[in-house]
């Protein structure tokens, strides 16, 4: 399976993800949602949490829209550790 097979993802998030060096599923799934996330903003791209939330979808098999509405403060909160 490729990135941009993923649920939630396609070929612009899939580019966007092995600009930071993040090229295949398993490297998605060592990085995390968060990690990815992460990796994807430090090389200047405009990341949206919209992006977060299709990140954690593909790796947990939901639709991007229900992890922002089940999981953002999980999320945000997660990020904002990593950030500091």
């Amino acid at each position: 399976m490729r990135i941009q097979d993923m649920m939630g993802l396609g070929p612009k998030s899939a580019e966007m993800l092995a600009h930071a060096g993040i090229a295949t599923v398993d490297d998605l799934r060592n990085a995390g949602s968060i990690g990815a996330f992460v990796a994807v903003k430090k090389t200047g791209q405009p990341a949206s949490l919209n992006l977060l939330w299709a990140l954690e979808g593909a790796l947990t098999n939901q639709p991007w829209k229900e992890v922002a509405k089940r999981e953002r403060t999980r999320l945000l909160l997660a990020l904002d550790l990593v950030e500091r």
